[in-house]
């Protein structure tokens, strides 16, 4: 296998959750809250992925496809190291950047800057390196004349632009990606979509989850298609996204239809 690789084997994730036992439809407010307080919420786990396996070389750009619920982002967030698999291996070779949350890290309370070194730092970045590139992470998210301000202080939009531009700051090995980036005026649009195309060309791997089927045939040469927290097919990407329409066609006649 080359220097840059993902191998997953076996992979399972389960989760936590709690459940309130019996049934409180037909009780008053009293009866639903004495009820309550004498019947604790149970624990309960949720398996969120199903003993997935695959392998991703280099020179691969891997379309994820999958029904809302699938596993696709809970697969993604497993792949970047933030889940932390309950059964199986994760292996990937390569530095990787994940595009999946872009305001992940931030502080709210903290000025651009300093969530710059905040954010840069978590993605393991060293300090001598972060200052140089504040600079032209700001110039990029158009932000430089509120780099002193709160965060808090910005839109929805502004926060967005700091996220993507520090995220993509660096070339990486691996990209992994929950849709193409698309938030913003359209003169940002543009600017983010030559720095995608940019970043995506230089990657060794591309992993992109979408339902945009005529940008994943322009982007990826192969496929996962993930149902109900398992791997339903993997092969070549146009292969892959008719088996995406084959599951979902099936489940919506069979929610028509039901036996």
């Amino acid at each position: 296998m080359s220097d840059v690789h993902i191998k997953v084997d076996h992979l399972s994730l389960e989760v936590p959750y709690f459940v309130q036992t019996g049934n409180a439809t037909d009780k008053g407010w009293l009866s639903t809250l004495l009820g309550a307080a004498m019947s604790p919420p149970k624990r309960r786990f949720a398996r969120l992925l199903d003993g997935v396996s695959f392998e991703i070389e280099a020179g691969n750009r891997v379309a994820l496809l999958g029904r809302n619920g699938a596993g696709k982002t809970t697969l993604l967030r497993v792949l970047s190291g933030a889940f932390a698999p309950t059964n199986g291996t994760v292996e990937v070779a390569g530095s990787r950047q994940a595009l999946l949350n872009l305001g992940l890290g931030f502080n709210g309370e903290a000025t651009l800057v300093e969530n710059i070194f905040l954010r840069a730092t978590a993605m393991g970045m060293s300090p001598s390196d972060i200052r140089g590139m504040v600079g032209s992470i700001l110039s990029f998210a158009e932000l430089e004349e509120v780099s002193g301000r709160r965060l808090s202080t910005l839109s929805s939009g502004q926060r967005m632009r700091l996220g993507f531009a520090i995220s993509t700051s660096l070339q990486q090995d691996i990209m992994l990606m929950d849709e193409w980036f698309g938030a913003g005026d359209a003169a940002f649009i543009e600017k983010a979509r030559l720095r995608m195309n940019d970043r995506v060309a230089g990657s060794r791997i591309v992993v992109l989850a979408s339902h945009n089927f005529m940008m994943l045939r322009k982007v990826c040469n192969t496929g996962l298609v993930m149902e109900q927290g398992k791997l339903a097919y993997a092969g070549p990407v146009n292969d892959a996204i008719q088996a995406y329409k084959d599951i979902y066609h099936a489940t919506k006649k069979k929610k028509k239809h039901p036996v």
